[in-house]
């Protein structure tokens, strides 16, 4: 009997490298309303403890963007738009703890200038460095066709 080979087609790079770009304007847009409700709530936080704890806000509300998107359908908005979705090794989505993993991962990754993401360049199925770390892949969605 054939062993039967995965048929789950992985991303090309300029694809991935679209949906960051993309994926970067969300963040921006989610960061600014995020920012607008910081002051609004409590006032100017250029300085001292408010300072760290927007920049801990920011980072809480983006976590959640993402792992809520992950966790629920597999796809952010960018990745919806660019019909791509990221699932477990075994194609089921992914789990909370995985999420959340992966979110604190990435955000690692992005303050290393961003070496995490350009692993996907030398890697022979252009994944990032934490999804091959959790052996999460992003995939082309068929469903989305």
């Amino acid at each position: 009997m054939p062993v039967q080979q995965n048929t789950e087609a992985a991303p090309g790079i300029l694809k991935l490298g679209a949906s960051l770009v993309y994926e970067l304007l969300t963040m921006s847009a989610l960061s600014f309303l995020a920012v607008f409700v910081f002051i609004f709530l409590l006032g100017d936080a250029t300085a001292g403890l408010k300072q760290w704890l927007l920049r801990l806000v920011l980072w809480l509300v983006l976590g959640g963007y993402f792992i809520w998107c992950w966790i629920s359908t597999g796809r952010t908005l960018a990745m919806q738009s660019w019909r791509m979705r990221v699932v477990s090794q075994h194609g089921h989505s992914l789990t909370l703890s995985a999420a959340v993993l992966r979110y604190v991962l990435a955000s690692v990754s992005a303050l290393c200038l961003g070496l995490g993401f350009l692993w996907a360049l030398v890697d022979r199925n252009h994944c990032y460095l934490h999804d091959r770390i959790l052996k999460s892949k992003i995939i082309i969605d068929r469903t989305c066709l």
